[in-house]
């Protein structure tokens, strides 16, 4: 990340953030990829689970998107900036965007999971980062992120088992 301009320069007691802002950012824009993933799966799912599956990818996508402002909030109180583009998010996301014309809802399911747990890995960097920058505010906070994302994998596991 750049300087600061001193217009942004958020107060904080915390010093040593960069790291921290950083593994956010990277979580976010993991965020933002898994959103629209979710959306475009959800959008073209088919078969004959279309609407439990098309309900379950919408739910968990507004969820995603529900936690980007405070990640990107948390970013600016701890004096940092954050994502400003696609440009960017592309820059900094781990999570593959998928742009095959069909997917099948079973690959959908198993696709998605594995991204949800790498979000986990992805939080559990900003959690170590956090940490060490004694960012008790954000260590606390991206446990609930954690909790969620382990959840949605949970439901896409569920969801994709025969029998």
């Amino acid at each position: 990340m750049a300087d600061i301009n001193p217009a942004l320069n958020t107060p904080t007691d915390l010093s040593n953030t960069r790291s921290v802002a950083d593994a956010l950012n990277a979580s976010l824009a993991d965020c933002y990829a898994l959103y629209l993933k979710t959306k475009n799966f959800h959008w073209h799912v088919s078969g004959p689970h279309f609407r439990d599956y098309h309900l379950l990818l919408d739910d968990q996508a507004a969820q995603i998107l529900g936690v980007t402002d405070a990640i990107a909030e948390r970013v600016r109180k701890t004096g940092n900036t954050t994502l400003r583009s696609i440009g960017d998010i592309s820059r900094r996301q781990s999570i593959v965007d998928n742009d095959l014309d069909f997917v099948d809802a079973a690959s959908m399911l198993a696709e998605l999971r594995e991204d949800n747990l790498k979000l986990v890995e992805g939080f559990r960097v900003v959690k170590d980062a956090a940490d060490a920058a004694r960012d008790n505010a954000t260590s606390g906070i991206v446990d609930d992120w954690t909790d969620e994302a382990e959840e949605r994998a949970w439901f896409l596991f569920e969801a994709s088992r025969k029998g």
